[in-house]
């Protein structure tokens, strides 16, 4: 269902938990899926031995699918029109996430109403791991 100019207003949020627990199956499976077969998602060896860093960790693409995913079902599909991400941090096996779309405008322009969202990802640590912003279509 489509969001409506009439059930929004400025300081509106919505949230949703986008990930429980970080597989690296899910990752092995976003880099078969995307074609990204970087090994510092997927190869433990290559990420700890040769790239120094502690774990293989997300696609940084895989965590702004699952927020634009939020994104979808706040506003409703087909919607957007304007979706730019950030990314602030790591996201490690084991992780999960949680997204949170706030209002930030909600305007008119040639007739068509639009919503402008400010966008944060955090682990379960409350660390933001993805910002951006978002605008999107409504119904009057």
């Amino acid at each position: 269902m489509a969001l409506s100019a009439s059930q929004v207003s400025v300081g509106d949020s919505y949230e949703e938990q986008i990930a429980d627990n970080i597989t690296r199956t899910q990752l092995v499976q976003y880099a078969g899926a995307s074609g990204d077969y970087n090994p510092i998602h997927t190869d433990e060896v290559y990420t700890t031995q040769v790239a120094g860093y502690p774990s293989v960790f997300a696609h940084g693409m895989l965590t702004m699918g699952m927020t634009g995913k939020m994104l979808t079902n706040y506003v409703g599909d087909g919607r957007l029109t304007k979706y730019g991400v950030r990314f602030t941090k790591q996201v490690w096996p084991g992780d999960s996430l949680v997204s949170t779309a706030t209002v930030t405008a909600v305007r008119e322009e040639d007739g068509q109403h639009y919503v402008d969202l400010d966008i944060a990802t955090m682990n379960q640590a409350g660390e933001v791991v993805l910002s951006g912003q978002a605008s999107a279509r409504m119904d009057p």
